[in-house]
């Protein structure tokens, strides 16, 4: 059992490695941005480069700078000026757009440093200038700028509350957007009357592109009443700082400017691209299974909800596999994707995806059949760690109980990191420089596929 459950787990790292390559920013940008003599295609729209005075390059997100490097490779010279903010470790080589690196999933004075530069740049484009946005999961808190009366602590607090409540990114989004001078399409107001062609690759459920991000170019269909009932919601009123409530009262009672939404002429000029998303990451994974000789299915790309009750239903699929054949019959590798949330109840290390691969190590604990289960972050990195999620087997809770760990304790603890590096679980891929949300693998083999 044990050599084929290791071949096992090497063929879900090869399926997770062509799900992760098949969204890599370079690539994505390349196939939607391409210069044909003077005119730049953005998927289907044509824009003539020599009616602009300048090009103007912004961004911000984990990805933001290899997409960056795919655009000087397709514009060159042509750039003008240029600035994108990044996570702290996503650099890459650029010869004429900047880079800043900041804090997240907690945003920092850097990140502070870098949406004032972007804000400025953009006030000072004209109908003359275009502008090309390049914007990947992350750039929410890459671009941390409170609205007026709000500090970056403050916020910084307000982050870490809806982070550690469950709150999903929507809802999170809702919140953050209304205590922000750049989300929420408000980046599209200081560019106006600029050309904005801004390339997303979606992190969120659904590829909401007034979510990805929250949106900085994108109409806003969320209001300042909509972040308070998140607040209402999750009962943490009296955790935020007063000084928000107070502000998203004043928004609600219409005292603040309400976020640009549909039907407003800044985005007359904005063209908004999803260039890449959790499904094409699973439709890769799924051809790469094939190859492979599995029999494959992808459940969703959108899968949400609590990590454990997901990771439950994935392991009833391995289950149900074994037992009946269905819905596909062994060697079998399901895939799905998503993003789901951790309720934090202790204070230990790790992340959804690793939380997810632990809980399923409980619940796969003994089978005497080949069964392998791996979540992990397409952007390399799961929660506040440096490992990018879990990959799990039949024999991992007992590789824990030999070195005297309660896979229990760790799971009411969420220390699923420090769990998973003990018994050799963890997978570090590094900063995958893209990010497309989760990626989740059940592979269940018959003895015979595996000899």
């Amino acid at each position: 059992m044990l050599r084929s459950i290791q071949r096992l787990r090497r063929h879900a790292l090869e399926i997770m490695d062509a799900a992760i390559s098949a969204v890599a920013p370079e690539s994505a940008v390349k196939r939607n941005l391409r210069l044909k003599k003077n005119i730049l295609c953005a998927g289907e729209h044509e824009l003539d480069i020599t009616r602009f005075r300048r090009i103007v390059v912004v961004g911000a997100g984990k990805a933001s700078a290899a997409m960056a490097r795919a655009v000087e490779h397709e514009l060159g010279d042509r750039i003008s000026d240029g600035l994108v903010v990044v996570k702290y470790g996503h650099s890459v080589d650029l010869k004429k757009v900047r880079i800043k690196e900041a804090g997240h999933p907690v945003p920092d004075i850097e990140g502070l440093k870098g949406a004032e530069e972007v804000l400025s740049m953009l006030d000072g484009c004209g109908e003359g200038d275009l502008v090309i946005s390049l914007i990947s999961g992350g750039g929410s808190a890459l671009l941390p700028m409170p609205a007026n009366g709000i500090s970056l602590e403050e916020k910084q607090k307000v982050s870490r509350i809806l982070l550690a409540c469950g709150a999903d990114i929507h809802e999170m989004n809702a919140v953050r957007k209304h205590l922000s001078k750049t989300k929420g399409g408000l980046l599209a107001r200081a560019a106006y009357p600029a050309t904005v062609v801004n390339l997303m690759l979606s992190d969120v459920v659904g590829d909401d592109i007034d979510v990805i991000a929250s949106g900085p170019f994108v109409p806003d269909r969320s209001t300042f009443a909509d972040a308070l009932k998140v607040i209402e919601r999750y009962n943490i009123e009296q955790d935020m700082p007063e000084v928000v409530i107070k502000h998203l009262e004043m928004g609600t009672d219409g005292a603040i400017e309400e976020t640009p939404g549909l039907g407003d002429p800044v985005f007359d000029r904005v063209v908004n691209m999803v260039i890449a998303s959790n499904i094409t990451a699973c439709r890769a994974a799924l051809e790469k299974a094939k190859d492979m000789g599995y029999n494959t299915l992808v459940l969703s790309s959108m899968i949400e909800g609590n990590t454990v009750d997901v990771a439950g239903v994935h392991v009833a699929i391995a289950r149900e596999i074994i037992r009946s054949s269905m819905p596909v019959e062994a060697p079998a590798c399901i895939i799905s994707g998503g993003e789901t949330t951790v309720v934090v109840r202790g204070d230990g290390l790790g992340g959804r995806n690793q939380e997810f691969a632990l809980y399923s190590a409980g619940l796969i604990s003994g089978l005497e059949d080949d069964v392998v289960i791996a979540s992990l972050g397409t952007d390399g990195t799961d929660g506040p760690t440096d490992a990018a999620g879990g990959i799990v087997d039949p024999l991992t809770e007992s590789r824990g109980r030999k070195r005297g760990l309660d896979l229990n304790h760790y799971l009411d603890t969420n220390d699923s990191y420090h769990y998973l590096s003990t018994t050799g679980d963890l997978v570090k891929t590094g900063p995958t420089l893209t990010n497309v949300m989760d990626i989740h693998l059940v592979l269940v083999a018959s003895g015979s596929y595996l000899k």
